[in-house]
């Protein structure tokens, strides 16, 4: 391949690249886990959750192909295998038989868009002051935007229900006009 000269030392390139695809690797958990709840999905909410995730899908799905597509933009190779994704990504698939109730499957969504817009906060922060590449930085910052926006529709579900400590939802929290 001919060598790149687009301002960014090959160190540099592979830094972010590596960064790029832990945030690759990420979305693929994340699509997968979507795509299951919304088959499995259940209850009074099947209609709006069903909807909701197939449009939060989409969306990953393209940024996935905007996520490799970068990578290769800076000389890398995007991980694509499901042993190379498990290796790489922070959060975890749903394992097991078991199918959570529709609001444990968006608690699930909500911990794992957290984590991905954390991740997406600190892979920001390294493209720009470690790895002086700006470009990925404001790429991530989109990115970063698009999982709040979805974790804040997902929270909103769920407003009004308490985690306890073991993560499960407890019964609806009543505000203090309720409660007079």
């Amino acid at each position: 391949m001919r060598p790149l000269n687009i301002g960014l030392t090959e160190e540099q390139r592979q830094g972010v690249t590596d960064l790029l695809n832990r945030d690759l690797s990420d979305a693929y958990l994340l699509l997968i886990k979507t795509k299951k709840y919304h088959w499995d999905v259940v209850g009074p909410q099947f209609r709006s959750l069903h909807t909701l995730w197939e449009e939060h899908y989409e969306a990953l799905t393209i940024n996935i192909d905007k996520l490799a597509e970068r990578i290769r933009t800076l000389g890398g190779y995007p991980v694509g295998t499901a042993e190379g994704f498990l290796k790489n990504a922070s959060i975890k698939e749903h394992v097991g038989e078991d199918v959570p109730s529709a609001e444990g499957m968006v608690e699930n969504l909500v911990v794992d868009h957290e984590q991905v817009i954390r991740n997406l906060r600190d892979h920001i922060d390294q493209c720009g002051e470690n790895f002086h590449d700006q470009g990925t930085a404001d790429f991530l910052t989109g990115l970063m935007e698009q999982h709040e926006e979805m974790a804040w529709m997902l929270r909103s579900f769920i407003e009004g229900q308490a985690i306890q400590p073991d993560g499960k939802l407890s019964a609806e929290i009543k505000t203090p006009v309720e409660m007079k």
